[in-house]
């Protein structure tokens, strides 16, 4: 593990963690206060959270990552599989030293969140599910060809913005099948029963409108699959619907997020 400070669990450190094939680029705030850890959109940065961070302030452990082959730092790997993306957490938490976190997911980010709760009932204080992890079945063959022919129309547009970091190193290809992974998984067989099984304490911010690639009112309709999972667990609430789209969320109502934060820190303290 390289640093560019001091890598006791108590301390503000960044630096990058080692991970099978690869290496992430992490930084933890370090410090007393809970420590939560924020999981990114399928190909965004771990700079989307710093206005949830400023609003929840310096009374909690942030640790914020970039996945594999995201951002100007993470290394490329040979797998960018959801479940190497949920194997992630586990060791981004065990070099940072953590036993117990809140997640919070955004997107792509939110389903992972869901799985690691799902699978870690005695290690999750609960989850912030940010307008993802809705249980729909939006996949089919069509919608296949779609997600891959619009991943090749943009090769060009994220071959111009790898250097910045703002789009991964990843192929056309990689990005598009992992995309469609994203939309198998979140199957209602898929994604209700992994819902179902969470035992701690989860809120939803739910967005409005549509997300990247999304046509007419889908994304709504994505969005409804998330009634059914409240009224099955108790422990599963939307706790703000906002007037931000899914893009733009993040950066607008972002202290309906951080308030989000707080009500499932309060219910995981409770529930200890």
């Amino acid at each position: 593990m390289t640093k560019n400070s001091t890598s006791s669990a108590g301390s503000a450190w960044t630096g990058m963690v080692p991970v099978e094939d690869t290496a992430l680029a992490v930084t933890d705030t370090g410090g007393p206060g809970l420590p939560v850890v924020y999981l990114n959109g399928q190909f965004a940065t771990q700079g989307c959270w710093r206005r949830v961070i400023a609003d929840l302030g310096a009374g909690w452990r942030h640790i914020t990552y970039d996945e594999r082959a995201r951002g100007r730092k993470s290394k490329r790997s040979a797998d960018y599989s959801f479940e190497a993306a949920v194997r992630d957490v586990d060791a981004v938490l065990a070099a940072r030293g953590v036993e117990r976190a809140l997640v919070v997911g955004w997107s792509y980010g939110a389903v992972v969140a869901a799985h690691w709760a799902d699978r870690n009932p005695d290690r999750a204080v609960g989850a912030v599910l940010v307008d993802g992890a809705f249980p729909y079945d939006w996949l089919d063959e069509a919608m296949e060809e779609r997600i891959r022919t619009l991943f090749r129309r943009l090769s060009w547009v994220m071959a111009l913005a790898r250097p910045t970091g703002l789009a991964p190193r990843m192929t056309a290809a990689q990005q598009a099948e992992s995309n469609i992974e994203l939309g198998r998984l979140s199957r209602e067989s898929e994604l209700g029963p992994v819902l179902d099984g969470i035992t701690v304490p989860v809120r939803y911010v739910v967005a409005s409108g549509t997300s990247f690639g999304s046509r007419g009112d889908e994304q709504e309709r994505i969005r409804a699959g998330l009634d059914a999972v409240t009224a099955r667990n108790p422990h599963i609430e939307v706790s703000a619907k906002v007037p931000s789209n899914h893009g733009a969320l993040l950066r607008k109502d972002h202290p309906a997020i951080a308030e989000a934060v707080r009500e499932v820190a309060a219910l995981g303290r409770e529930g200890r």
